[in-house]
């Protein structure tokens, strides 16, 4: 069929009986109501389809009645297999009222399940999961009693649990473009997201399904940019010009090139947070930023971060990422949630949780809503009430550090912040910390099985996950530990060194934070080797962007190299390394200053042929007291040779014996 554009109801008279139907969107980012309409429209005026599967990753909703809320009809919907639930509370409640069957997967790992049926594996294999509600062992993601199919197994190797999560069958895929040609060659350029789009259609297609997009213009044939195709033709059955009232960019916004990546605007001046108990917690968290890092932040609190962040001028030396794709610039909030401003890339959603899941994230800043003694948390289901797991449990478990942050207690909790001491006016009726969670979104005891560093951050006070449990580290000026903290628990942490929380916190003015973390984490890339008079430096990954950044190593580098007290060999990892160029000649020129000053040798190494030629320019009029090598081992023989040199000079020679 070459002209594949037909009308939304005859695009949905082709979905059958019992079909499996995968649905695209995030929030209202790629959601395809023009055909979710059509859908409710048939079936309100037929009775068919019936007992339809409804697939989604991220939920395509509003919370109210947009999007997949439309067809949350009796008969209309047999089961459920979705990655986040909380947009979608009509389909939510048929599902904790037993009405439907229905499953609560990680999304990443549906994101992945997508690719996995196009390629006819038999199932995703992954650690994601492993300890929470979709393990097996607690539940499988099974929503409710009528849900009794194992969608989840454990596999044993090599000596590791791992969790298969399996296949299942794609009969129709929907989703939403921008401009589509008579062959159905589909481009994205007005969109937010490209979520999972090609590799749901290519699910579908491989499967011998039906794939039907939903687009706002069609272009002539040949005309299209091939580079600019997010879904190739030949994966496409059938395409729905949609009419502009059901294609909005998001639920929030018609449509804003700035969240599409067609501009770049001003990111204005973000509105500094009054001080209150959000931007208390927030700034207790923004003190565990790892500059130069990649960060995402949930919503909630954590958004808070964010603002104080800015307030901190801390935001150009950060990456802030979310889990549809995004890669820097200013994530939106609302029913704007899911598109950002100015950012620096856009993955797909299946690649951003390949990165997510390989650890890529240095920290991640999610909410709580319960915690028990054992540290795990929950936010997913209370009650009636399913929210889902959403990315959380992709997130949380394969960031290398994870700070949970939220109120102490919630239902009515007033606080002020006075004279640099909190005050608890009226304590809130629910408690947050509790025995036992009644679902685990995110397990504790694995967590400190692999080391994981994990912090919970209340406006009152600090735990951490310690190998022997959930303690008490830190609480704030004016609060008292029996009558404010452990008063209000269900269970006893361990208690043994608690310490005030920086007083920094509790005061109106701002922190200066961006030079106690420049100077803090600085001063973690240092140590010295005093048999060899040898002071190893670890810039591995780190970036210099400002005249700040140049200022905190001069600063801690000459401290350090006081308190030693004389000249030493230097050795610098330079591999990963990111130097703006127009602070380059300022960086170097500080360099060289401290060379001269504190070191009798150096050595520097770095993987990159380009950073290697910079190093080398620098110091070319130094080359008999600097360095430059490709690799580790290479630097290491270098340094060693040196000493030795150094070793057998004569005595008084500039530099024998450091």
């Amino acid at each position: 069929m070459k002209d594949k554009i037909v009308t939304a109801d005859e695009a949905v008279a082709l979905i059958h009986d019992g079909d499996s139907v995968c649905c695209s969107g995030f929030v209202g980012i790629g959601t395809p109501d023009e055909l979710i309409m059509a859908l409710e429209r048939r079936f309100t005026g037929t009775g068919e389809p019936r007992n339809l599967t409804l697939v989604f990753a991220a939920a395509p909703g509003d919370g109210r009645d947009r999007g997949l809320n439309r067809v949350a009809l009796p008969g209309l919907v047999k089961r459920a297999i979705g990655g986040h639930w909380a947009l979608l509370p009509k389909l939510a409640r048929m599902a904790t009222d037993n009405l439907i069957e229905a499953y609560n997967l990680p999304l990443g790992t549906m994101s992945h399940l997508y690719r996995d049926i196009a390629a006819h594996r038999p199932g995703t294999l992954t650690q994601v999961g492993l300890g929470t509600f979709v393990d097996p062992r607690h539940g499988g993601g099974k929503i409710n009693a009528s849900t009794t199919e194992d969608l989840v197994s454990t596999i044993d190797i090599d000596g590791k649990t791992w969790l298969f999560y399996k296949v299942f069958p794609l009969n129709v895929t929907l989703i939403r473009g921008t401009t589509a040609d008579p062959e159905g060659n589909v481009t994205m350029e007005r969109e937010a997201l490209v979520l999972d789009a090609m590799e749901a259609a290519m699910a579908a297609h491989n499967s011998n399904g039906l794939v039907i997009v939903q687009v706002e213009r069609i272009a002539a044939s040949g005309t299209l940019d091939p580079r600019a195709v997010v879904v190739p033709g030949i994966f496409v059955d059938r395409v729905v010009v949609a009419r502009p009232d059901t294609q909005a960019q998001t639920y929030g916004t018609a449509y804003n090139p700035a969240f599409s990546g067609e501009m770049k605007v001003p990111s204005g001046t973000m509105e500094s947070p009054v001080l209150d108990e959000r931007k208390v917690i927030a700034r207790r968290c923004a003190f565990e930023l790892p500059l130069g890092g990649v960060i995402n932040l949930g919503i909630g609190v954590p958004e808070v971060v964010a603002a104080v962040a800015a307030e901190e001028r801390l935001l150009s030396h950060l990456t802030l990422t979310a889990e549809p794709g995004l890669i820097g610039g200013t994530p939106q909030g609302g029913l704007n949630f899911g598109a950002a401003i100015n950012i620096d890339a856009l993955l797909h959603q299946n690649q951003q949780f390949d990165f997510y899941d390989g650890g890529g994230l240095d920290l991640a800043c999610l909410g709580m809503a319960e915690i028990d003694r054992c540290g795990n948390v929950n936010v997913s289901r209370f009650g009636p009430r399913l929210a889902g797991a959403g990315g959380f449990i992709n997130i949380s478990q394969n960031a290398r550090r994870v700070v949970f942050a939220g109120t102490f207690t919630a239902g009515g909790l007033d606080v002020v912040v006075e004279d640099g001491r909190l005050r608890i006016v009226s304590e809130g009726s629910k408690k947050k910390l509790v025995e036992s969670v009644e679902q685990i979104t995110f397990n504790g005891s694995l967590a400190a099985q692999r080391a994981q560093t994990v912090l919970y951050v209340t406006e009152r006070c600090v735990f951490q996950r310690v190998p022997e449990g959930l303690e008490l580290t830190e609480i704030a000026p004016g609060i008292d530990i029996d009558r404010d903290i452990l008063a209000h628990m269900d269970f006893a942490p361990i208690v043994r060194n608690v310490r005030l929380m920086d007083p920094r916190i509790f005061l109106p003015q701002i922190m200066g934070l961006a030079t106690v973390l420049l100077d803090s984490q600085m001063s973690e890339r240092l140590s010295y080797d005093a048999e060899r008079n040898t002071m190893f430096v670890n810039f591995e990954g780190m970036a210099i962007r400002s005249n700040d950044d140049i200022e905190s190593v001069r600063r801690v580098l000459g401290a350090f190299c006081d308190r030693i007290g004389h000249k030493v060999s230097l050795m610098v990892n330079y591999d990963g390394f990111r130097l703006d160029e127009s602070e380059a000649d300022a960086y170097f020129e500080m360099v060289r200053q401290l060379q001269l000053k504190y070191y009798s040798s150096a050595t520097r190494f770095t993987t990159s042929a380009f950073m290697r030629m910079k190093l080398d320019a620098a110091f070319s009029e130094l080359d008999s007291a600097s360095h430059v090598c490709e690799t580790h081992a290479q630097a290491a023989a270098h340094a060693t040779r040196q000493l030795e040199d150094v070793a057998h000079g004569p005595v008084g020679e500039p530099g024998a014996g450091g």
